[in-house]
């Protein structure tokens, strides 16, 4: 791992740039893309400075490690994830190796795909509203955190600006039809629950978690990302309780600080302290150690 952010691949690859996200930067190859996945770190809708090192090689490493593992349950779009075979793409490949990944072009269907194994974030505040999930009835009485009898799939629209739109499942099967709406209804309740299985044995809880699947000559592909902390809500067993805020294994110390700062929310933010990115930076190292014991 290393001490250096990594802010852009600019400079370092011979290739159109065809889009530019918050943290991923996405190069054309002609029949397959480019995937770079940067140390740049969002919350609230905005990039914040500094960088967080190492983490785009967590999320990058994480997710190829998640698709090896799934690949026979759910075909992905990875095609591989080595530096050193670009050739002349990459002009300084020991700069983004572990940072890359070369994948299939896909059709993105424009919908997130959420599961909930437990009460929470989001899914806690619409059950406190309405005893209701994206308009699946829960049972009453449930308490913040509590584990679900069965995991939930709550769907989202996809907005490339602004934030994804909670939706009940029929309106993504009118959306999307109604075949293919089961079908990744089905793949993805599959998918969490062989993450949820996986991380109980490595000590931690896969509280809810979000996949994106696209269409490759009509077959289904899971692309983007896979059990990340990015993607995932993940609380090491040792913290969990009822009714209370469990501190996620994520960017929290960023979200910790920012709550408690006088930032608006409708401004730049402030730079982060060093002590904020250095305790994001070793989460991040920490889940990856953990879920993959290296």
């Amino acid at each position: 791992m290393s001490t250096e952010a990594l802010t852009t691949a600019a400079g370092l690859v011979n290739a159109p740039l065809i889009h530019k996200g918050k943290v991923r930067e996405l190069y054309d190859l002609g029949e397959h893309l480019l995937i770079v996945v940067t140390d740049r770190i969002s919350a609230f809708d905005y990039v914040l400075e500094p960088a967080v090192p190492d983490k785009g090689r967590v999320l990058n490493e994480l997710s190829a490690h998640w698709f090896r593992l799934t690949e026979s349950i759910q075909p992905n779009h990875v095609v591989h994830t080595d530096a050193s075979r670009l050739g002349g793409v990459i002009r300084d490949p020991d700069k983004l190796q572990g940072r890359i990944m070369v994948a299939r072009k896909a059709q993105r269907i424009d919908i997130e795909c959420v599961v909930r194994g437990y009460i929470t974030g989001g899914g806690w505040r619409q059950y406190r509203a309405a005893g209701e999930v994206n308009g699946i009835k829960l049972p009453e009485g449930l308490r913040k955190n509590a584990k679900l009898e069965q995991p939930v799939f709550t769907p989202a629209g996809k907005n490339d600006v602004g934030h994804d739109e909670d939706i009940p499942f029929g309106e993504m099967a009118r959306r999307i039809g109604k075949e293919l709406a089961e079908s990744l209804r089905d793949r993805s309740l599959r998918l969490y629950e062989f993450g949820r299985d996986y991380c109980a044995k490595h000590g931690i809880i896969l509280a809810d978690c979000k996949f994106e699947f696209g269409l490759i000559d009509g077959q289904v592909v899971l692309i983007d990302e896979l059990f990340t902390p990015d993607s995932s809500r993940f609380w090491a067993q040792e913290k969990y309780a009822l009714d209370i805020e469990i501190d996620s294994m994520d960017k929290e110390p960023v979200r910790t600080y920012l709550a408690r700062s006088d930032w608006d929310k409708n401004s730049p933010p402030p730079p982060l302290p060093d002590e904020v990115v250095k305790a994001t930076s070793e989460r991040y190292r920490d889940i990856f150690r953990r879920l993959t014991q290296s």
